[in-house]
């Protein structure tokens, strides 16, 4: 055993590991989850050197936080900091008092090895050595020291990284030393002294004994990227002996405490998992991938070769390959990193990018959807320029939607407002918009709003409240439509419509610069519970519902799809005269239908039912009260484009003349008809915000599109599908109709619709290209995208704002002509595009 001193060097700043060494120490890099200084540590400690200096330059105060006073590694730990590099003796110089007095060991604290310091401490003790040196043969020893020695150990020669012309031996200097305290006194204090250039070759010369002390087992230098992937597969493979490797939970397979592994995901050994990490189904990790702590693999991705640091989320279908990701890093579905790829901390890769062999991303950068990284990227921000997408904020629930980022954002939105103004707010039943309305409602007061709290009140009946109410605005939080892992953040205006652009630019202009008004505490806002939201909806509900004039009492089977209607709905419905037959009340955001397969699947289990209880009607809501979807008495689904105009349909016949807004995506078929049955059709913008501010600041009797989304500005003017059920059962009723036949009076229509790639840098030429095709040849309209109107119908070009792709429509007298459109439009976009 050792005498207990050691002195671990531990200044180095890794330049050749960045960008793993931006804002991190060299030290701290880690193997299978801890830092190279700590399996440094945790040898020093097995061969009972307990008393340990640490010398330090860059970042130093991060090694500090992580060691402390070493109790944790079984040590007693004091630093010694250099203000200006001193090399490695200077630094080591420094700790004079305490070392000068006996022997010492010196360990490089960024380099992995399992040499028994025991034994060289017993060769250095039997040759009454001044200084030992402790040696490695290695394949190639260019890029280190070589040091000859004779046959009895006594080094004769040093040669610091020679030519190949110049190699004598392969056994080369590791940086451990063993050493009498009176070398110490060869330095002065303050001045910078080098090991191998300076005091070793002062004492070859002065004839002191010097040895080499040729270890076994197993050291390698993590210098560079490779070096460092090489360390991870070693210690993974058990080339390397580490003192603090757990017990295996299968031959390879390491898994921590907290971790859960889903019974369909695939761990191929050798494989090591942190702690409190989350593997999904069908995921799969490939030999030689090292998870970090905190990490969640989501289903059907695929990490081989590769390691994940601490905190970091791998969205689904993501592929990793023989790349080095960083601490929390959040890479989005679809994405796929290449080989020997290095991303650096807390970037964020964005659905569908892909990161090529070979490239660097330096900590904070995004990359954007759909982007291909073909250079590395070194300078940059870490926050992508626009928070807002089409709806409002979105990010992924606690991985990007955090309380950190919802307390910054509350705090950017209500500086934008006057001090004192009442903000309502509401939330779904998930536990990732419970958590982020508290952050938003601190922020709000600490910017002196007043928080007007509706808890988990529908989206209908939020955006009634604040028009009947005056509230200056109000923020909505809820799961993303057709995402339950995507958090959703929106903010309304006093009309309850979106705010304004303008308005989300100067929310963006606080958030990112971190302009917060900050409020005397005698001065900040106060909340108010507020429990009639639901009765002042009601009350103006039951007095704009038609009533019904003639027929008996209506049956309807009604799936309120898991959402925060079920607690309201039943009673309106019975007060308008309505007998309900009640599917999934529960309120359950994770429950409810998101995505068309499972939408899908609750139309087809409520038209069984409706057709066996021989109801007159089924109803399914989604979206937190805000889409509706219709099974007719047959029990058959009535979706789409054709619940759109059997709406339209109800609507011109209860109210001749009425003022309709639609999409510029709407049949052109439907136009026509209502415009030939007196109505008034106006087109807008082709997303759901733009009908919702259409609503907001328009004069219109009624508003919708083709996805379950129906307004009544005269209400309020967001979508309800709570009203709309109302309302469409009073208005078949009035008319003396059943869904079945309606729908089969109105026409057909022959709209089809695809999703075209399209490169960010290539939307601004397939759209020059496209207008420059139909110019001055057939009517174009610019109302969103281009439209083009020819002798068989038209076809819609619309770059996507926030997806790497361009939307198309056709609509033609038959499906098989607007086909043929599609088609050729698709072949013209691919053709600019490459």
């Amino acid at each position: 055993m050792g005498e207990g001193r050691a002195v671990v060097m531990a200044g180095g700043e890794g330049s050749r590991l960045r960008p793993l060494t931006a804002n991190r120490p060299k030290p701290l890099v880690p193997i299978l989850n801890r830092p190279i200084m700590g399996h440094v540590v945790d040898l020093l400690a097995k061969h009972g050197f307990t008393d340990v200096t640490a010398t330090l330059h860059y970042l130093s105060d991060h090694i500090q936080e992580a060691f402390g006073d070493g109790a944790e590694y079984g040590v007693g730990m004091r630093y010694f900091v250099e203000d200006s590099p001193l090399g490695t003796a200077g630094s080591v110089r420094q700790a004079y008092d305490h070392l000068h007095d006996g022997t010492f060991l010196i360990a490089s604290g960024d380099a992995l090895t399992d040499c028994d310091l025991g034994a060289a401490m017993a060769f250095h003790k039997d040759k009454g050595a001044k200084v030992t040196i402790v040696l490695k043969r290695v394949p190639n020893p260019l890029e280190f020291g070589i040091v000859i020695t004779n046959a009895n150990g006594r080094i004769e020669r040093f040669l610091e990284k020679p030519g190949w012309s110049e190699v004598f031996s392969d056994t080369v200097n590791t940086g451990i030393y063993i050493v009498e305290g009176d070398v110490l006194d060869l330095m002065e204090p303050g001045r910078a002294y080098d090991w191998s250039q300076d005091i070793f070759p002062q004492l070859l010369s002065a004839g002191e004994p010097m040895f080499g002390y040729e270890m076994e087992g197993y050291w390698c230098d993590v210098g560079t990227i490779a070096q460092y992937m090489d360390a991870q597969r070693d210690a993974l493979e058990g080339r390397v002996r580490l003192h603090a490797m757990p017990e295996p939970l299968s031959p390879g397979i390491w898994v921590g405490d907290g971790t859960i592994v889903d019974p369909q995901a695939m761990l191929v050994g050798p494989v090591f998992v942190g702690r409190d990490c989350r593997i999904k189904r069908r995921a799969v990790l490939e030999a030689g991938t090292v998870i970090g702590d905190g990490t969640i693999i989501e289903e059907d991705a695929t990490v081989s070769g590769s390691v994940v640091g601490d905190g970091g989320y791998v969205g689904p279908s993501v592929q990793v390959s023989g790349a080095v990701v960083g601490s929390r890093v959040t890479i989005k579905r679809d994405s796929t990193i290449g080989d020997e790829a290095v991303i650096g901390d807390r970037c964020l890769i964005d659905v569908g990018a892909q990161i090529r062999p070979r490239i660097k991303l330096w900590p904070d950068k995004t990359v954007e959807r759909g982007a291909t990284v073909t250079m590395s990227l070194i300078h940059g921000n870490r926050w992508r320029g626009t928070l807002f997408r089409e709806l409002g904020v979105a990010g992924l629930s606690n991985i990007e939607a955090t309380p950190d980022f919802a307390t910054r954002l509350g705090l950017a939105f209500g500086t934008t407002l006057p001090e004192h103004s009442r903000v309502v707010i509401a939330r779904d039943s998930s536990r990732s918009s419970r958590m982020l309305k508290r952050s938003l409602v601190g922020a709000l007061l600490g910017a002196g709003c007043d928080v007007v709290d509706l808890h988990g009140q529908p989206v209908p009946v939020l955006r009634h409240h604040v028009r009947s109410t005056g509230a200056r605005a109000a923020i909505n939080i809820r799961k993303l439509p057709n995402s339950d892992r995507t958090s959703l953040i929106e903010m309304f205006d006093g009309d309850a419509g979106y705010i304004p652009r303008a308005h989300e630019r100067k929310v963006e202009s606080a958030f990112f610069r971190e302009e917060f008004r900050r409020i005397d505490p005698n001065e900040l806002g106060e909340i108010e519970i507020n429990a009639s939201s639901r009765e002042l909806y009601r009350r103006d509900f039951i007095e704009l519902v038609p009533r019904r004039t003639r027929g008996r009492r209506p049956r309807v089977v009604v799936d309120y799809g898991f959402t925060s209607v079920s607690p309201i709905l039943p009673g309106l419905l019975h007060e308008v005269g309505v007998e309900v037959i009640s599917l999934n009340l529960h309120n359950d955001a994770h429950a409810a239908p998101r995505t068309h397969e499972q939408r899908e699947a609750h139309l087809q289990q409520l038209g069984l039912i409706v057709g066996s209880l021989d109801s007159d009607l089924g109803l399914l809501v989604a979206n937190e009260g805000e889409r509706l979807f219709l099974v007719d008495e047959h029990g058959l689904p009535v979706t789409g484009n054709t619940l759109f105009a059997a709406m339209c349909e109800l609507m011109v016949r209860s109210k001749p003349g009425v003022r309709i807004a639609m999409s510029v995506t709407a049949p052109q078929r439907l136009e026509e008809l209502l415009v030939g049955r007196g109505a008034e059709v106006v087109r807008t913008r082709a997303t759901g915000r733009d009908l919702v501010d259409s609503a907001a600041r328009g004069d219109f009797g009624f508003v919708g599109d083709e996805n379950g989304g129906f307004i009544w500005p005269e209400f309020h003017p967001g979508f309800d599908a709570m009203f709309g059920a109302a309302q469409v059962i009073a208005m078949l009723a009035n008319e003396g109709l059943r869904l079945g036949e309606l729908v089969q009076s109105l026409p057909e229509f022959h709209l089809l619709y695809e999703q075209v790639p399209c490169p960010w840098e290539a939307k601004g030429t397939v759209m020059r290209r496209f207008a420059e095709a139909h110019q001055g040849r057939d009517q174009v309209e610019l109302t969103d995208g281009i439209k083009v109107y020819d002798s068989h119908g038209w076809v819609l070009l619309l770059p996507d704002t926030f997806l790497p792709v361009m939307h198309l429509y056709a609509e033609s007298p038959s499906v098989e002509e607007a086909r043929g459109q599609l088609e050729a439009v698709k072949g013209q976009v691919a053709g600019w595009v490459d």
